[in-house]
């Protein structure tokens, strides 16, 4: 897609009324829509089910925390550590994601972290967030989880009530550590179960299948707590993983899962089973095996799948909260406004919430929609 600036550029120094004449009238229309959908996205109510809150820890915050604990980074400023994020995979990816969160320390910290990643998700007119931690990362440093959950829920509440947004969270397995670890950070955690909504499982995948975790995942439920498991994109074994997070586990929702859109017997399965699937198509937009690239928004919608769209770990992904992500994913898998709508009624009817929050959430959509004009 070609833009106003570019045209001008293009033109740099043409007399104005040739740039007039030469500009075609298409550039001005997409700039235009572009803009308009862009507008339509921001005020659309939303609900975010796949973020990871140490995802959001922004440089400048590291820098800051990292100086209350008196702590050193090797970096001279924000812009050498943002420089710094760069991975062509998800252990590449993880490597940095890890080294990043040793900033995090005390119940302070995670306020903060928390507090600043839902002041920015009310801004972008999200009503609702189900966020994963990962307590394991931080109870091998002596974090304890007292500290961690006590920290996050402080914020979750002082948001709700200064801010309006309304938030869970998931407890996340680090997969490729032990079971044992993992078993160990349940038990840390039970004590405060009613500050939690469910268990994930999240980390590199590579020969961590979701069986490894289901004594864990029985132990959760039977505290009450929902299911939910990473099935990233492209992965070994990935289609194997998502037959026994579907079928063995009937785990309650799947994180990521493009690579199901491979098996239509899966397919089936997830559809029988109204299973949703948060999808994040900055980091898992592309399945790519033996065939022809596909692209997983446009595959899932058109088959029919129940999924929701979501920004994953924006921090490192360029700052690109919900709003951002949203906007570039309208573009490459051409969402019409009504399908935007629809994924958001996904996204409320995914949601571990109460059903008077639910109601309220359809109703603002459903009050947005009309004003809108669309039919969805």
């Amino acid at each position: 897609m070609f833009s106003r600036r570019a045209v001008i550029h293009g033109l740099l120094g043409a007399p104005l009324a040739a740039w007039i004449n030469a500009a075609p009238a298409w550039a001005a229309s997409d700039d235009v829509a572009g803009a308009d959908m862009a507008r339509f996205i921001a005020a659309m109510p939303k609900a975010e089910y796949h973020v990871h809150l140490e995802g959001t820890l922004e440089a400048e915050m590291k820098f800051a925390l990292a100086q209350r604990n008196g702590l050193d980074l090797p970096f001279a400023d924000v812009a050498a550590m943002k420089a710094s994020y760069r991975y062509h995979d998800l252990p590449s990816f993880l490597a940095i994601y890890y080294d990043g969160m040793k900033v995090l320390r005390t119940q302070q910290d995670f306020y903060d972290l928390a507090y600043a990643y839902l002041a920015k998700a009310a801004s972008q007119n999200i009503l609702y967030a189900e966020i994963f931690f990962d307590p394991q990362e931080h109870l091998k440093r002596g974090v304890p989880m007292a500290a961690v959950i006590g920290g996050i829920t402080r914020a979750r509440a002082a948001a709700a009530a200064q801010l309006g947004i309304v938030s869970q969270l998931i407890l996340c397995f680090v997969r490729d550590l032990s079971a044992e670890s993992a078993m160990a950070a349940l038990d840390a955690a039970l004590p405060f179960r009613d500050q939690l909504v469910a268990v994930g499982l999240d980390s590199d995948e590579k020969d961590h299948p979701p069986v490894k975790f289901a004594a864990h995942f029985a132990k959760a439920r039977a505290a009450g707590l929902k299911v939910t498991a990473h099935c990233d994109l492209n992965q070994k074994d990935i289609v194997e993983h998502l037959r026994q997070a579907i079928i063995d586990v009937r785990v309650d929702r799947i994180d990521h899962g493009g690579n199901i859109l491979e098996s239509p017997e899966l397919i089936a399965a997830a559809k029988a089973r109204n299973l949703y699937f948060t999808v994040c198509p900055t980091f898992s937009g592309t399945v790519r095996g033996d065939t022809p690239p596909v692209d997983v928004v446009r595959g899932m919608i058109d088959a029919g799948l129940n999924l929701t769209i979501n920004s994953d770990d924006p921090a490192y992904m360029g700052s690109e909260y919900l709003n951002e992500v949203l906007v570039k994913a309208q573009a490459h898998s051409a969402l019409t406004k009504a399908e935007l709508v629809r994924l958001q009624r996904n996204a409320f009817n995914a949601g571990w919430m109460d059903e008077g929050l639910r109601a309220a959430c359809h109703a603002k959509l459903d009050a947005f929609a009309r004003a809108e004009g669309v039919a969805a």
